[in-house]
C-alpha cells in the first residue's frame, strides 16, 4: 500500500479546509455579535435608545453561525447524531465509520440537497424584488441572508462527502480511527 494518499484523500483534505475556513469565518461572527448585542443593550438599558436595525443584524448574523458553522461542527464531530450506536464503546471505530458511512448518504445527503434545491428558488425570488426587512428602520438587502441558506447547506454536503471518503478509508483499512480523531 503507497503513502501517497489518492485523489478522493486530496478531495477530502480541500473540503475539510474549506470547512475550517467557514468555522474561522464564524468563530468573528460570534466576537462580532458579542460586540453588537453588547452595545445594544447598553444603549437600551442605560440610554433608553434601541435600534431595529441593531436587533435584525444580531438575528442575521446568529442565523449566519448556524448555516456557516454547520460543515465545520460535522468535521469535529459536534452534530447529534445517532448517538446510541456511534457511543456504544462495542460498535469500534469500523463500526462508527459504517454508520456514519451510512448515514450521510442516506439522510445527511438527500436532507441538503433538499434544502439547496428547495431554497433557490425562495432566494431568487428575494433577490428579484430587492427583498429587505418589513419592519421600519429595519436592515435592507434581506436577499443576503436568505443566500446564505443553499451555501450553508452546500458547505454541509460538502463536508459530508469528505465525510464519506473519510468513512470509506477507515472501512477499507487505509485510514486509521487515530487519523480521523486527529484530521
Amino acid at each position: 500500500m503507497s503513502n501517497r494518499p489518492g485523489v478522493f484523500s486530496r478531495i477530502a483534505s480541500v473540503i475539510e479546509a474549506i470547512s475550517e475556513w467557514s468555522g474561522r469565518i464564524v468563530a468573528w461572527l460570534v466576537l462580532v455579535l458579542v460586540l453588537i448585542t453588547a452595545w445594544d443593550v447598553s444603549m437600551r438599558y442605560l440610554f433608553q435608545s434601541g435600534s431595529i436595525r441593531l436587533q435584525e443584524l444580531q438575528w442575521h448574523l446568529f442565523a449566519l453561525m448556524f448555516l456557516l458553522g454547520a460543515a465545520y461542527t460535522l468535521k469535529h464531530d459536534g452534530h447529534v447524531r445517532v448517538d446510541v450506536l456511534l457511543r456504544n464503546p462495542r460498535i469500534g471505530p469500523r463500526g462508527r465509520a459504517l454508520v456514519d458511512l451510512l448515514g450521510t448518504i442516506f439522510f445527511l445527503i438527500p436532507f441538503c440537497v433538499l434544502v439547496i434545491k428547495g431554497s433557490l428558488p425562495f432566494v431568487e425570488n428575494s433577490w428579484r424584488f430587492d427583498e429587505a426587512s418589513p419592519d421600519p428602520g429595519g436592515l435592507p438587502h434581506r436577499y443576503l441572508l436568505k443566500a446564505a441558506i443553499p451555501i450553508g447547506f452546500a458547505l454541509l454536503l460538502l463536508q459530508g462527502i469528505a465525510l464519506i471518503v473519510r468513512s470509506a478509508q477507515i472501512l477499507r483499512g487505509t485510514r486509521s480511527a487515530d487519523q480521523e480523531a486527529g484530521q
